[in-house]
């Protein structure tokens, strides 16, 4: 699963299966054992768990970037390599 950001110890992933839909858009986030995906519009948390405070971080990350994340989507159902985004600093 192509890695997207990286940012205060979390890891942002994203996995599309080439030409069938594959859910909803969506990304994965991982901190220590914690994990959780995020959807992309809206961005809000579908499964799994995270701790609030990297919850809200992940959150703040992917509206900033929710463009760049639902081109990286495309880009992956295409067959096609994603971009890496800009993390939090």
């Amino acid at each position: 699963m192509p890695e997207i950001s990286r940012f205060f110890g979390i890891i942002i992933r994203m996995y599309s299966e080439i030409g069938s839909s594959h859910h909803i858009p969506h990304f994965h986030a991982y901190y220590q054992n914690n994990v959780g995906i995020f959807s992309l519009d809206p961005i809000e948390l579908l499964t799994g768990e995270m701790p609030k405070r990297q919850r809200r971080l992940i959150e703040a990350w992917a509206e900033l970037h929710q463009s760049e994340l639902l081109q990286d989507w495309k880009l992956l159902a295409e067959g096609r390599k994603p971009f890496s985004i800009q993390p939090l600093t």
